[in-house]
């Protein structure tokens, strides 16, 4: 097996075109033609040209886990069709151009990141490089989970993006594909909050009180919305909140000693 690392396991799609013999259509109740792994593949303009087989296969394997995409993402073949039917030299899907870049890319990271261990000796670095599955995570476009629900927001506003927030948990909360941690929902609130969007942002931050109830942030962030709302009450009591389950929270103690001040 030759030197080309597997690091590229993890990338963005299949980067190459693979050779197979073309099917002719196939008579009814007939079988379609067998495929296998090319000895050698054709059109590759970023994988070393002779790649075996067996790695050819782990590599396009790798590709299609760290994305969560099959074949048909990047090369011409209609999904559910027999691999037979496919024409893995062509590359007219659009994808492929993508996939190369993104290989390349990911080539270029990992040599950086071997001169930087050879200049900057560190024992944590050692091993590390670069696979595209620790950004994509099965995503085949790698957005965190902010970004994603920032989409939906800008789309349809805080009650659309609350519903992808849940949709999401349901399909994807034990893959590892989004972080679904306190801050994901505190940056989309502050977004709601930026775009001037108080009742979103308040939707938004008593969704995260709910999933982090023991968290004090949640209630001061809650509380700062409401004050910005105008709702004096509802703020004194999120101050209080936050402060019975974090004291050192000196955000929600200054808010508060501010509301009492004014009563």
């Amino acid at each position: 097996m030759n030197r080309f690392r597997l690091s590229l396991l993890g990338a963005a799609a299949a980067a190459l075109a693979l050779h197979s013999a073309p099917g002719r259509a196939a008579e009814p109740d007939s079988k379609p033609p067998a495929w296998d792994w090319p000895v050698r593949a054709e059109n590759l303009k970023v994988l070393p040209e002779k790649m075996p087989p067996e790695q050819l296969r782990a590599v396009m394997m790798g590709f299609t886990r760290a994305l969560g995409v099959r074949c048909s993402h990047c090369h011409v073949g209609e999904e559910g069709k027999p691999l037979s039917t496919y024409d893995f030299p062509a590359d007219r899907n659009p994808k492929k151009k993508v996939a190369r870049g993104m290989v390349k890319m990911v080539k270029k990271v990992n040599e950086e990141l071997s001169e930087i261990r050879e200049h900057e000796p560190n024992a944590r670095l050692a091993g590390v490089e670069v696979q595209c599955v620790m950004c994509h995570r099965g995503l085949a476009v790698p957005l965190t989970l902010s970004g994603t629900l920032t989409r939906a927001y800008t789309a349809a506003g805080a009650d659309s993006a609350i519903f992808e927030y849940g949709r999401l948990r349901r399909r994807t909360f034990d893959s590892g594909a989004y972080d679904f941690r306190e801050p994901s929902l505190d940056e989309l609130g502050e977004y709601a909050l930026g775009k001037n969007d108080t009742l979103g942002a308040i939707k938004i931050f008593e969704l995260n009180m709910r999933q982090f109830p023991e968290s004090g942030r949640v209630y001061e962030r809650l509380g700062r919305a409401y004050l910005t709302l105008g709702d004096t009450a509802r703020a004194m009591t999120s101050f209080q909140r936050a402060i019975n389950v974090d004291p050192e929270n000196r955000a929600a103690r200054e808010g508060l000693r501010r509301l009492q001040r004014t009563r």
